[in-house]
């Protein structure tokens, strides 16, 4: 049951990452225009960045379409986990009252990583074996 819950979880995940990325090339979802006065600075800021915000959509398209599949999720979701990270920064430092989403979202993420964490022991073991 919980292999079912954490797929369709993904599944949902990885269909907004790649939603949100591709929103970054095409602009089809209108800005608020309600949002605060330091969150448009900041994105102002990003965009004077020409290679930043293609580079952030390119990550979130790739780490969710990697979630989706069970296969690479674990790939996928250590994909998204920066972006996450900055989403959550932005969101500290200019809107607070708008962490709710991304806080949910970035649990999401971190249970993903928590449940695919045995396909990261190669990783990390080699390294200690290293040190011995």
């Amino acid at each position: 049951m919980k292999r079912k819950i954490l797929l369709v979880v993904s599944v949902l995940f990885g269909l907004m990452f790649i939603n949100a990325g591709l929103n970054k090339f095409f602009n089809y979802m209108p800005v608020p225009e309600n949002l605060p006065e330091k969150l448009m600075t900041s994105f102002k800021a990003i965009m004077e960045i020409g290679w930043l915000m293609p580079l952030i959509g390119f990550a979130e398209i790739l780490g969710g379409v990697l979630v989706i599949s069970p296969r690479t999720r674990a790939l996928g979701a250590l994909v998204i986990f920066p972006v996450m990270i900055g989403i959550i920064l932005t969101g500290i430092y200019t809107d607070p009252s708008g962490l709710v989403m991304p806080l949910v979202l970035l649990l999401v993420n971190l249970w993903i990583i928590y449940e695919e964490r045995r396909k990261y022991l190669p990783m990390v073991s080699h390294h200690y074996e290293g040190m011995r």
